[in-house]
């Protein structure tokens, strides 16, 4: 089993189509014991249990340094160690640049960039204690692309935070045994595009994408498996592009 007695904190993944829950469902699925935290700990609570005894739920704010201090303090109390972290949580708002404003570019900023921060620090003593750990950053085809269908130019600018931060961590953080990475997502299908995506527009995007087809939560998850395993033991500071071909660099 490839994460066999690893504790895997996976965050903003209690959403039922969400990106973090098909991660959180896969390390499950591959011997890992998935901690899922979310901002509702009923709704994180509910999603664990899905998984199985074996996995937990926990609330956490991830733009609240406390609360992400404290929720790995309750990992690390209950099983001892974390192994895996993925930066899951994130948010997205569909406005022209001129049309940001303060409170837009705080939400995203935060939530996206913030958020990525704050969980890294809770979670990066414990790991250094271990000497290991792998950290998965989640950013966007639009950080790589200048924008994407769906989020703004203040979202593409918190996901290209989220590439530059990724990669001074793992450059940083390498000496202590810990890989950090990123993983670029392209248009997946989940709650968050499921409304907005109508069959013209599906059949428009797709003639863009080599694949010829648009993504899914569980495509990511899987790029999110071999970064958390020790099949990517010697990959750091690498961008992992998931997007079907939409951008070919």
């Amino acid at each position: 089993m490839l994460l066999a007695n690893k504790v895997c904190v996976v965050t903003g993944a209690a959403s039922a189509r969400g990106i973090g829950r098909a991660t959180a469902k896969l390390f499950a699925l591959y011997g890992g014991r998935s901690i899922i935290l979310d901002l509702s700990e009923e709704q994180a609570r509910a999603a664990a249990s899905e998984l199985g005894d074996a996995h937990r739920g926990i609330a956490c704010d991830v733009t609240d340094k406390d609360a992400c201090i404290a929720a790995v303090e309750r990992v690390v109390g209950e099983f001892g160690q974390i192994d895996v972290l993925v930066n899951n949580a994130g948010i997205t708002q569909p406005l022209k640049f001129m049309d940001i404003a303060p409170g837009n570019y705080d939400a995203v900023l935060d939530v996206n960039l913030r958020g990525t921060l704050y969980m890294s620090q809770a979670a990066i003593p414990q790991m250094r204690k271990q000497r290991s750990g792998s950290i998965v950053n989640m950013s966007s085809v639009s950080a790589q692309r200048g924008g994407g269908i769906f989020g703004g130019p203040h979202y593409s600018a918190a996901k290209a935070g989220v590439l530059g931060l990724g990669k001074a961590m793992a450059r940083e953080l390498g000496p202590d045994g810990i890989r950090v990475n990123s993983v670029t997502p392209g248009l997946i299908q989940t709650d968050i595009t499921g409304d907005k995506l109508t069959d013209d527009l599906k059949a428009e995007i797709i003639k863009g994408i080599p694949l010829s087809r648009l993504g899914n939560a569980e495509d990511v998850a899987r790029a999110c498996l071999f970064l958390a395993s020790d099949l990517s033991s010697y990959i750091t500071g690498a961008t992992i592009d998931v997007n079907g071909g939409m951008l070919i660099h």
